[in-house]
């Protein structure tokens, strides 16, 4: 009953606050090159280990849209999916939760309300959803971001209690994760499959009912997955009720301490909760007069001792609000602590992926506020102490260097994407022309009227009158020949046209 309350807005068509101090310097850190993370991963008791046993933090957002019926993720009505996942990267998330529906399986899905104009999502033009998945996957791991797909429901529709539907049985499920699991062996960007989304009542947890034991569901399916990607790690929500106990859908993983996911391959399972707060629906425990002291409590009764006791890995896959009442905002700062600050505990932490980026989940918001572009740096700052360093890209990188010599020389091109009038966005492709790597770089332009940069990403500026000099992020300033880094930003007002650039190479 709490699920059914957040829907998207833009379903088929397009369209107590927290001191910030320190927040810049903790994006600064969490979006530094790092060695952990390399490769697949495995658990290791309540760690996440990479491929060569490296402790790594999950620290990261959903990107929802493959579950309706526009068949991709949302915003791409307005950006370039490319922006989108450097501008993840920018704020510190170092991995994207990407629900879908089986529906993208079928030979007819289309996907719909993507934007093609002015060069953007060039590259998925032609392509059905699951091609379009592959972009984004491979986009996300050259930035160095890590991939978890969530089997979000049986069709576009609505959620379903259970993991099977009539219409979509348990057989197609299972087909359809080994088909994942499949398509993307080899490519260590996609770490694991969170297998299907808030089970809750009638699911259970240990009755032995395989039309509704959850667990027992779960255990068919990841040894499915094993079976073809043995690398893949299998994430299990809970479910709603156990033993008379209830809480919020897929929260209550208390039936694991006498009933444990038990799969075919060793050290594979993270348990996976999710928690809301007033702006979805009440709860008890939030008219508690000790809330929100008596939160902890609460989490460790529902999923938070698995990781205490040192059972497993504990991911909170989701959580997010409006943060418009008093009560959600004391929440979100309640739930961050329980977390624990990565500056105090590195990688022995919970695991999480905030709800979301996008900003049409309608009772909870998103990162992004309405425009698809500007970040609500209130919402993000909460989250800063548990933001986590991301990972060594893949399928593709830098290049080290060029030890033969040569000129670092640099081009740059401006592009506006959107101009309504009263301010615009736009932006710059910044293209390696000479004959050695770049370590950074330096753009510079000059209005002809009164335009303003109003907000910038993966790159910091700096305006004087006119003239506005944007210098590279910590992330993109290495260039290797040939190859190239964009950035992008909003203006006020527009119709300011295409100024001409330059570009300084170091």
């Amino acid at each position: 009953m709490f699920r059914s309350l957040r829907k998207a807005l833009c379903a088929v068509t397009a369209a107590l606050v927290l001191p910030l101090a320190g927040v810049q310097a903790a994006r600064a850190e969490t979006v530094r090159a790092a060695d952990a993370g390399a490769g697949y991963w495995h658990t290791n008791g309540r760690q996440i280990l990479d491929a060569s046993g490296q402790p790594v933090r999950i620290a990261g957002i959903n990107w929802f849209g493959f579950e309706t019926g526009n068949y991709v993720v949302h915003g791409l009505w307005s950006r370039d999916y490319k922006s989108m996942i450097d501008q993840m990267k920018s704020l510190g998330y170092n991995t994207i939760r990407i629900p879908f529906s089986d529906d993208i399986f079928k030979s007819g899905t289309v996907p719909n309300s993507i934007d093609f104009s002015s060069g953007k999502n060039a590259d998925l033009q032609g392509l059905n959803s699951l091609g379009v998945l592959d972009r984004i996957v491979s986009y996300a791991g050259q930035d160095g971001l890590k991939v978890i797909l969530d089997r979000h429901r049986p069709d576009s529709g609505g959620q379903s209690a259970l993991w099977y539907t009539a219409a979509v049985p348990e057989s197609t499920w299972i087909a359809n994760l080994k088909a994942l699991a499949t398509r993307y062996k080899g490519q260590d960007t996609v770490v694991g499959i969170d297998l299907h989304n808030e089970p809750h009542d009638p699911a259970c947890w240990g009755c032995g009912d395989t039309a509704t034991d959850w667990r027992l569901a779960a255990q068919r399916a990841g040894n499915a997955v094993l079976g073809v990607n043995s690398d893949l790690l299998i994430f299990v929500e809970g479910v709603q009720t156990f033993n008379g106990v209830s809480g919020w859908w897929g929260g209550n993983l208390m039936g694991v301490a006498q009933y444990p996911v038990q799969l075919s391959v060793a050290n594979r399972v993270v348990y996976s909760a999710h928690d809301y707060a007033t702006s979805v629906a009440q709860q008890s425990w939030f008219s508690d007069p000790a809330f929100p002291a008596n939160m902890p409590g609460i989490w460790d009764k529902y999923w938070g001792y698995i990781f205490k006791q040192n059972i497993a890995p504990v991911w909170v896959g989701e959580f997010g609000t409006t943060l418009a009442s008093t009560v959600d905002q004391k929440w979100l700062a309640a739930l961050v602590s329980y977390l624990r600050p990565t500056s105090t505990y590195g990688a022995d932490s919970f695991h999480w992926t905030f709800w979301s980026w996008n900003p049409n989940s309608g009772d909870t918001g998103g990162i992004l506020k309405d425009d698809w572009q500007t970040v609500d740096t209130v919402k993000d700052g909460y989250l800063a102490s548990v933001k986590a360093p991301g990972f060594p890209a893949s399928g593709g990188g830098s290049d080290p260097g060029d030890p033969g010599g040569g000129t670092a020389a640099c081009t740059a091109a401006y592009t506006v994407s959107s101009d309504w009038g009263s301010g615009f966005n736009a932006e710059v492709k910044v293209t390696n022309s000479g004959s050695a790597a770049l370590s950074s770089w330096k753009v510079t332009w000059t209005w002809p009227g009164a335009q303003q940069v109003t907000s910038m990403w993966n790159a910091s500026y700096t305006q004087s009158g006119s003239t506005v000099t944007a210098t590279n992020a910590s992330h993109n300033g290495a260039v290797p020949v040939g190859g190239s880094a964009s950035f992008g930003f909003g203006g006020a007002p527009g119709g300011g046209g295409v100024p001409s650039v330059s570009c300084t190479a170091a």
